[in-house]
């Protein structure tokens, strides 16, 4: 299970490729006539692959000085990330409904079309499947998330499948069933799955090794307890179909002005050891940490009645607040991707997990007045000015870009709110950020404000 956010810590050292150019190879002084002879056949050869690759070196987690040219010539596979939602009258009416029907735009129970029993209780159900989706490209994971009111006695399931590019469908993988009050039955996502051709880790389909999409569709069931007339209402589902890049590519080029947006200040450590049935307690809220942040920014984080059952000695008690509502029972921890959006989008009009491809992305949404979350990893010595030395899986705001091009990040693991802003190197952020995660970003807004285009988020 991929580190979705929890405890900073070293990861252990990562084997890289060390790769040299064929201009660079051909230029050598040292390279006579006859090496020569050789290297120009061999580049013919080499040339489809872009480059030359030598010996594996153990770099313990050091700085490769050759990484950015090295990912410039790895990268035969670019990143591509395709972001679709359905979050209209006439989306849900063109996609297969079961019990369910399209209400002012959102999706609700209408006649049951059965009821099972779960958590021993009754529940009716209705469901809703979206046509298949295909983006354009072939891709190797889906990440779907939504915006979902849940009355109590009310919950929702999400499930995705994808068809392969040789034709096959993968089983209706479970991604997660989510409601948004406090619940270790209705709130869970459903551990590994794997059918042959796609697994799914936590909250992410994932196509199996030599296995490449062209579709996917997505399913959500709504369910309300037996005798009951309460209904959930899902206002949107979304999703981000994403073919991964096969290397780090080079550092991006700053691209807008300067800017730094006020986002709060809050430190996860300050929180250590607090509520530790929440995933292991503040050390491991790197997640909620930042979308306290988020919310904050936007003047919508938890008010004093909601956290309420905090200690009242706890600083900062809407931190454990949002740590509480993230919680995955199944993956006992509060980085669940979409579980996060999911709360945030009950409190801002738009929330979404989706995928950037490069910092002038992010660039793009700081211009727009719209910090991102974003999830790093990175071992010793990459990333300078870190306040941990390194994590499998961490979650970060990005509030601001210097005059040139470094990036202004709120940085939970700080020992303290005081140290939270942090500056870092573009390049080594833009890679601990791309070398995992693939871009993973959390975006949300208000009403005052909008998404940049392009982006497929409204």
């Amino acid at each position: 299970m991929a580190p979705r956010g929890g405890t900073p810590g070293n990861s252990a050292s990562a084997r890289y490729r060390r790769q040299v150019s064929i201009r660079s190879l051909l230029l050598d002084p040292r390279l006579d006539r006859a090496r020569l002879r050789v290297a120009i056949a061999a580049t013919a050869l080499l040339l489809p692959l872009g480059a030359v690759q030598l010996l594996d070196r153990e770099t313990s987690g050091v700085d490769d000085p050759h990484s950015t040219q090295r990912g410039a010539l790895a990268a035969a596979t670019p990143a591509r990330n395709t972001f679709r939602e359905t979050d209209s009258q006439a989306a849900w009416l063109a996609g297969t409904r079961r019990g369910a029907t399209a209400v002012d735009g959102s999706l609700r129970i209408a006649k049951p079309a059965g009821t099972v029993s779960i958590g021993g209780r009754r529940w009716e159900w209705g469901a809703w499947a979206s046509p298949w989706v295909s983006p354009g490209h072939g891709f190797t994971e889906v990440i779907p998330s939504w915006r979902a009111t849940t009355p109590a006695g009310t919950w929702i399931a999400v499930q995705v499948r994808a068809r392969t590019s040789t034709g096959k469908l993968t089983q209706w993988q479970k991604l997660g069933r989510w409601t948004s009050a406090v619940s270790s039955t209705y709130k869970r996502s459903f551990g590994t799955q794997d059918d042959g051709l796609s697994v799914v880790s936590t909250d992410t389909l994932r196509a199996k090794s030599g296995v490449v999409f062209t579709a996917y569709s997505v399913k959500v069931q709504v369910f309300r307890a037996a005798g009951t007339t309460a209904t959930p209402a899902i206002d949107s589902v979304h999703a981000v179909a994403s073919q991964l890049a096969t290397a780090v590519p080079p550092v991006s080029a700053p691209m807008l002005p300067a800017k730094t947006l006020a986002v709060p200040a809050y430190s996860q450590m300050t929180h250590r050891g607090q509520y530790p049935q929440y995933g292991g307690g503040g050390q491991a809220w790197c997640s909620p940490t930042s979308l306290s942040m988020m919310l904050a920014y936007f003047g919508r984080r938890p008010t004093a009645s909601e956290y309420s059952w905090v200690n009242s000695s706890y600083a900062d008690p809407w931190v454990d607040e949002v740590a509480r509502r993230v919680f995955d029972a199944q993956y006992q921890g509060t980085g669940n991707w979409p579980f996060n959006t999911a709360y945030a989008a009950t409190r801002v009009p738009r929330a979404m997990v989706t995928r950037l491809t490069s910092l002038r992305d992010v660039e793009r949404f700081i211009a727009a007045g719209l910090p991102v979350q974003v999830s790093i990893t990175f071992s010793s010595g990459q990333l300078t000015g870190a306040p941990i030395s390194g994590t499998a899986g961490h979650l970060v705001v990005v509030v601001g870009f210097t005059s040139t091009g470094k990036v202004i990040v709120n940085d939970p693991a700080a020992s303290s709110n005081a140290g939270v802003r942090r500056t870092y190197d573009r390049a080594q952020f833009e890679a601990a950020w791309l070398r995992k995660s693939h871009g993973l970003a959390y975006v949300m807004r208000d009403s005052s404000r909008a998404f940049p285009t392009g982006y497929g988020l409204t």
